[in-house]
């Protein structure tokens, strides 16, 4: 087995932020505070993170704020959940949460919680089980989820769970791991796991791994490296990580590596990039492989950041 080119891939996510008229970069120019969340989180559990100068990241984080309250993707783009917690998970990896302002967010994101308990993404109205775990983690992390109806927002993501135990975007859609993870991070996050079978979808969940190690989303999919992150995290939640081979995967990570320039693919000897660096790292962090910082599994934060949020320690 290979080993992780950590150095490497610090390397990599620094190159990425600098080169800002790259094809990634342009690509990914309306996410990019998704993206700032994916290689920052990446660094911190690398150990790197002093490697970034925090006063500028926050400034521009601020500069993604809209007078609503949410945050966009990028500097005057419309704001949205998804980017709204990857702009709190940001602050809070560098324990700048005290920048914000909590009534505003917190009012951004209440007023997105819709009459049956869900969320909307945005003012735009699609409504989807990753936006309840964006608004239940937010909230969560900024000390506020009282200030919602939990309540409801538990039974809507309950009413989203399907035969297979699993859960999808929407009642009656099919599962998903990525749903999966948002479903329980949520449901793990206001303490309402006893809704989830364990043993129905941890199988659902184990049967993911495939013979090269790797896991897929779905059934009759190829394997990607995101889902070392989707499913592994949900399994913990679930007390059913011993159900998969950890040496398999960990193997596949480690082949999806471009041990010369950097990165991790979604699969061995395809083009890397930061979405599948972060989840990579993230997959072997869970898996508690030497040299990588413990991650959350229901916040995606690194344990000390999350230690530091709720006992003031790190």
């Amino acid at each position: 087995m290979g080993e992780l080119a950590g150095d490497k891939h610090v390397k990599y996510i620094l190159c990425v932020e600098k080169k800002k008229d790259s094809f990634e970069s342009v690509v990914m120019e309306h996410l990019r505070l998704n993206g700032a969340y994916w290689g920052l989180t990446t660094l911190d559990l690398l150990g790197k993170l002093d490697t970034v100068d925090s006063n500028e990241v926050v400034s521009w984080i601020l500069q993604c704020q809209h007078e609503s309250g949410g945050f966009g993707g990028n500097i005057g783009h419309d704001p949205h959940l998804l980017y709204t917690l990857s702009a709190v998970q940001v602050l809070a990896l560098f324990d700048k949460l005290d920048v914000l302002d909590l009534n505003k967010v917190t009012d951004y994101i209440r007023s997105l919680q819709n009459e049956d308990g869900s969320f909307s993404g945005d003012v735009w109205g699609e409504v989807d089980t990753r936006f309840s775990y964006c608004a239940i983690c937010c909230l969560a992390i900024l000390k506020r989820l009282d200030l919602i109806n939990v309540e409801k927002a538990v039974r809507y993501i309950v009413s989203c769970k399907t035969l297979d135990g699993g859960f999808g975007c929407t009642p009656g859609a099919e599962s998903h791991a990525g749903q999966i993870f948002c479903c329980v991070g949520a449901l793990a996050i206001t303490g309402s796991l006893h809704h989830v079978d364990k043993d129905l979808l941890g199988w659902w969940l184990c049967e993911r791994q495939v013979k090269s190690g790797g896991l897929n989303g779905r059934p009759e999919k190829l394997a990607d490296v995101c889902y070392s992150w989707w499913v592994l995290s949900s399994l913990i939640m679930i007390d059913r990580v011993h159900w998969i081979d950890k040496e398999k995967l960990i193997k596949f990570i480690l082949d999806c590596q471009d041990t010369e320039n950097g990165g991790i693919s979604d699969r061995p000897d395809d083009a890397v990039d930061v979405f599948h660096t972060y989840f990579g790292v993230a997959g072997l962090s869970l898996l508690e492989y030497p040299g990588v910082k413990a991650i959350d599994p229901a916040y995606a934060l690194p344990v000390d950041v999350v230690n530091r949020i709720f006992f003031g320690r790190c």
